[in-house]
């Protein structure tokens, strides 16, 4: 069995904001030479999301509204964890969006369904973050 290990590093030009990385994950199975296994890709940072859905700009915004309704940026005063940082919003709405995803190989491809992209999701952004790509197999 093969494994091959790759970072991925990210800075989203704002608070939130969502951005389909599938290209790079699939650059990152081109490279690995893996023809059968499986691909794993997480944030690597605890205010930072991946996660698997449509890539439809209504959607994102959707996702923007739920998200900020269920955990509320401000006011930050709201919420026990911040005091040095003003985050705590941050850290919820990577709970509730996930920290990574597993997709099988098949054929050297990525064996999505029908519409399925991978994302990265940025919920304290204005700084560089990373992802970690690992993929398995033959």
């Amino acid at each position: 069995m093969k494994s091959f290990r790759e970072e991925l590093w990210f800075q989203i030009p704002a608070r939130r904001g969502f951005r389909n990385i599938t290209p790079q994950i699939e650059a990152c199975l081109a490279k690995s030479g893996i023809r059968e296994g499986l691909c794993l890709v997480n944030a690597m940072h605890i205010t930072a999301s991946v996660f698997i859905n449509d890539d439809e700009s209504g959607l994102h915004r959707d996702f923007e509204k739920w998200l900020e309704k269920l955990a509320p940026e401000k006011p930050h005063s709201q919420y026990a964890h911040n005091g040095a940082e003003d985050n705590a919003d941050a850290h919820l709405k990577r709970s509730i969006m996930g920290r990574e995803v597993v997709v099988a190989v098949t054929a050297g491809r990525l064996d999505f369904g029908p519409w399925e992209q991978i994302f990265y999701g940025e919920f304290d952004g204005l700084r560089r973050k990373r992802i970690l790509v690992k993929i398995i197999g033959e």
